[in-house]
Order: C-alpha cells, then sequence, then structure tokens
C-alpha cells in the first residue's frame, strides 16, 4: 500500500469515483470505530463554526456522525443536508441518525442544491478523494448564500510519509491518491471568486502499537493497494520491518499534513 506525496500525479481512473463510493460503502459499518485520527482532526474545525446557521451541508458525510451534532448544535430551525457519494454510508447515516438531517447521495463536484441556499458547508476529510477540486469549490461558492462559510478539512502532500516510506519499492506502481498542496487549493478557492480565503496548514501525528493497528486507521484518508497488486507476506514482512524502524516511545507514527480552508462567500 502507498500514499502519494508527489508533486504530481497521473490522472484517476476513469472508473474512480465509483471504486470509492464501493470501497466505502464496504467500511461504512466499522469506519466511525477505525477512524479516530479524522475523528480528532474534525474537532479542531468544529472549533471554528459559527455561532447561528439555518441551512448546512455537512459534505462527505460519511455515517452522520457530524451531521447528527450539527442538528444537535443549531436546533430544530436549522436544516442539515448530510451529502456522500457513497450508498453504504448513508445506510448507515439513515439507520443511527434517522430524521435528523437529509441524506443525499450526489457527487460534490455537481451538488443537488439550489444556489444561494446554505449558511454553512462542513467537510472534514473529504475532498481530498475528489478528482476535480476546482469543481468543487465553485459548486460550494455556488450553494453558499452571500456570507457563508465553507468550513474544510482535507490532507495535503507529507500526509502518511511513514507508510508511504514502510510499504515502497521499486517496481511498485503510482498510489491511486495524489494530496494536493496548500497553494493548489488557493489557487481554486480564489479561482472560484470567495471573496474571503484562508488555507492553514499543520502537521498532526497519531500513534499506534504495531502495523495491523496502522493500517486499519488509514482507510479512509487515502492509502489504498494500487489496482491488481497483490501482497505477499514478504511484502508484509518488508514493511513491518521498515515501520518498526521508525517507532518512538509512543508507538508508530502516522502524519497527516492537515489543510484547513475557511472560505468566505
Amino acid at each position: 500500500m502507498t500514499a502519494s506525496t508527489a508533486r504530481t500525479a497521473p490522472p484517476p481512473p476513469p472508473d474512480w469515483q465509483r471504486r470509492v463510493a464501493h470501497a466505502f460503502s464496504r467500511a461504512a459499518d466499522r469506519y466511525e470505530r477505525l477512524a479516530h485520527a479524522q475523528q480528532a482532526m474534525g474537532e479542531a474545525l468544529w472549533a471554528r463554526l459559527p455561532a447561528r446557521a439555518e441551512r448546512v451541508l455537512d459534505l462527505g458525510c460519511g455515517p452522520g456522525h457530524w451531521s447528527a451534532r450539527l442538528a444537535d448544535r443549531y436546533g430544530p430551525d436549522c436544516r442539515v443536508t448530510g451529502l456522500d457519494l457513497a450508498p453504504g454510508m448513508l445506510e448507515v447515516a439513515r439507520a443511527r441518525h434517522a430524521a435528523r438531517a437529509r441524506w443525499l447521495c450526489a457527487d460534490a463536484a455537481a451538488l443537488p442544491l439550489p444556489a444561494a441556499s446554505l449558511d454553512l458547508v462542513f467537510s472534514n476529510l473529504a475532498i481530498q478523494w475528489c478528482p476535480d477540486l476546482e469543481a468543487v469549490l465553485a459548486e460550494l461558492r455556488r450553494v453558499l448564500r452571500p456570507g457563508g462559510r465553507a468550513l474544510i478539512n482535507t490532507l495535503g502532500p507529507g500526509t502518511l510519509a511513514e507508510v508511504n516510506e514502510a510499504w515502497s519499492r521499486p517496481a511498485q506502481p503510482a498510489a491511486l491518491l495524489a494530496f494536493r498542496s496548500r497553494e493548489r487549493h488557493l489557487a481554486a478557492a480564489r479561482l472560484a471568486d470567495f471573496a474571503g480565503v484562508t488555507v492553514e496548514a499543520a502537521t498532526r501525528r497519531f500513534h499506534y502499537p504495531d502495523l495491523a493497528a496502522v493500517m486499519a486507521s488509514i482507510k479512509g484518508v487515502g492509502a489504498q493497494p494500487p489496482r491488481g497488486e497483490r501482497l505477499t507476506r514478504a511484502d508484509l514482512a518488508r514493511a513491518r520491518r521498515r515501520y518498526e524502524a521508525l517507532r518512538e516511545p509512543d508507538g508508530l507514527p502516522v502524519s497527516y499534513r492537515l489543510l484547513t480552508l475557511v472560505l468566505e462567500r
């Protein structure tokens, strides 16, 4: 398994979104149990929420954790929409959170929402999966009301560097997910014509007891085996040896280059 930190990468395959939706649908039941790092990074984004909002979109809502919290925070007068590309995630969201939000299965680059209809977009670690960043940010500007805000966590180059080092080998194909730079996000937000654009970068590190726990923790943020690749016992043993060389007192490290976007319409 690899995580790309290169500045350039080949375009995703034509069936990329179908494969992403399928992978996340399969992981839906266990996602929240494994997503401790994602949860911690989302809490930092949560602290930036405005005091009031009446129409809210949770973009890439997954199993609905943040959608339900947004509904609780803003009360009965707020309408929350949870949107995700993966039908399986939305099935879990509906089962766990029922009518606390409206649930939509759709592409972030083609939102089925009216123009100028939202006060707030909240998105925690979702847009790195979207192949067309410019289209996504243009859609967010379209659906936000004047004065509305988008709060977005995504990932930049340097994410999962330890995983990349442990798993890399000379003959390995390129990773499927390339992390885009802070500068790329700034340019895309300005192209979308947001009135206010802030992109902050920070490195967040988490620790795990062993390689199995590391790999379980990153399923939802960008590490996938390239298509058609079969990992052997020798691959696993080599990765374990390489990762153990990186061990710290708190355990095996996993680094995320967290990019936080605050976009004002």
